[in-house]
């Protein structure tokens, strides 16, 4: 076969232009005429007629019948029928009833570009392959914004509950531990889950009224002092939080990563200043010198505000905002940089129509705070523009605050619904475990979907690697 162009007798660059080659796709054969393939020399089968070895032959199809003169060609059959016409006509033209993301495959593979897609068809075929793309973009932007799937946590969930079966108390620790960490699990979880939140609200509205003016005391001095209903409530609620700790500590499966949960950072921090504040109380009585650590203990005191955050252990909402706005980084510095775009641009802007008539907008770092309020649309008011060159600029920026602050919020708030979603998929997963005789088994899980979300995802970052990188294909091409 080397030395020989294939399907042409005589072989040789210089034979008859009139020659047919014999081409067998999936089991369609077709006879194609040379000349009629020369007309669009950048497509496979154009470049097929310039071949001299059968290895440069063996790279533009699957396989090549020596003594047949025939290539074959593994591709869809049913779609070649659009490609043979398109070397008829010169055009291609596309029904409904395809699926489009196989026929751009299919057209890309044969070489054609989609710029011959016919008037009539170019339309409705580009529309929907954007919709196809967008679908595909948002598909894949929720799969990497995720670190793992619903499956993956529920199997971490069971890994975890198998640690109990090789450890002292296995089965007494691993009804505690899911009681305490899986609210709704049982009618005791429940019951703790309920007190435990009477606790976090009744500490926040102790601390809310200690500081109103109706229910302030004073000492013997006539200096603040703290009201002895509002300490006990305080003490009775550090009391339940560091409890609750130390019970999730001690039936932990695993220790030494306990603190590696944000939720049992929170648990924590929410006492620590508690404590923080005896401790600093007591070195300030017996060494008067360090009176200005009292000023730290008054800081740390306001810290058990974030007592409030507790509430997430109980409230798949607050779970699911948290697991946003991790996974939304992207997004939230797109649009801290649109608004540091946005509130320097007008800034400047302000400060040149507005300097000469106004004392507020005197210099430009003045101007920012100004800025800033009307871009986030919250104008306090405080801080107006006098002249018509400045209102017109304030409005401005109003109307670019509004654009710029609704962007990325549509991207966030597709990604809140898809964790809540997930989020109770994975607590009603949860709940429905029975430890009671070990663990025998994974719960039923829909591996199918999985797997095809999974596949899915792969095949649109292939073809979306393969369409993002022309120059290299077409230096590939000219290698051949």
């Amino acid at each position: 076969m080397t030395g020989q162009a294939p399907g042409r007798p005589g072989g040789g660059a210089h034979a008859d232009d009139s020659a047919a080659i014999r081409i067998n796709v999936g089991g369609f054969k077709k006879r194609l005429r040379s000349d009629t393939l020369s007309r669009f020399p950048e497509t496979r089968l154009a470049r097929l007629l310039h071949c001299q070895s059968k290895e440069s032959i063996l790279e533009l199809c699957d396989d090549y019948d020596d003594t047949e003169k025939e290539f074959y060609f593994d591709r869809n059959p049913a779609l070649f029928p659009y490609v043979l016409n398109f070397y008829n006509t010169g055009r291609l033209h596309v029904m409904a009833e395809l699926c489009i993301f196989s026929f751009s495959q299919e057209i890309e593979y044969w070489g054609i570009n989609e710029f011959f897609i016919d008037s009539c068809c170019s339309s409705a075929y580009h529309c929907r392959k954007m919709d196809q793309d967008r679908e595909d973009w948002d598909d894949r932007s929720d799969e990497g914004s995720t670190t793992t799937s619903s499956f993956d946590e529920l199997l971490e969930f069971y890994s975890d509950a198998s640690k109990f079966d090789k450890q002292p108390l296995g089965s007494a620790r691993r009804r505690v531990w899911l009681m305490l960490d899986n609210p709704g699990y049982s009618v005791a979880s429940r019951i703790i889950s309920i007190l435990s939140i009477l606790v976090v609200l009744g500490s926040i509205a102790t601390m809310c009224m200690n500081s109103m003016s109706e229910f302030s005391l004073l000492d013997a001095d006539g200096l603040p002092a703290e009201d002895p209903r509002f300490e006990t409530v305080e003490h009775v609620g550090i009391g339940w939080f560091t409890l609750e700790l130390l019970a999730r500590f001690m039936v932990a499966p695993d220790l030494l990563h306990f603190f590696e949960h944000p939720l049992n950072v929170i648990d924590l921090v929410s006492i620590l200043p508690f404590y923080l504040t005896l401790l600093i109380n007591l070195v300030v009585e017996s060494s008067p010198a360090l009176a200005n650590l009292g000023r730290v203990a008054q800081v740390l005191r306001l810290m058990r505000i974030f007592r409030i955050l507790k509430l997430a252990r109980h409230s798949t909402g607050l779970r699911s905002l948290g697991a946003t706005l991790r996974n939304s980084y992207k997004e939230v510095g797109l649009l801290l940089l649109y608004l540091a775009v946005g509130v320097t641009f007008f800034s400047v802007m302000a400060y040149t129509v507005e300097k000469e008539d106004s004392e507020d907008f005197s210099t430009i770092p003045a101007c920012w705070w100004w800025a800033t309020v009307s871009m986030t649309t919250v104008g306090y008011g405080d801080v107006v523009p006098v002249s018509i060159a400045g209102k017109l600029t304030a409005s401005a920026c109003i109307l670019a605050g509004i654009l710029v602050v609704v962007l990325p919020i549509t991207l966030i708030f597709n990604k809140f619904s898809l964790f809540y979603k997930r989020q109770k998929q994975l607590e009603v997963a949860m709940r429905s475990c029975d430890f009671d005789e070990g663990i025998k088994e994974v719960p039923s899980v829909n591996l199918r979907n999985y797997y095809a979300h999974k596949v899915k995802s792969l095949m649109a970052s292939l073809s979306n690697m393969s369409r993002s990188s022309p120059s290299e294909h077409s230096l590939n091409e000219s290698l051949h």
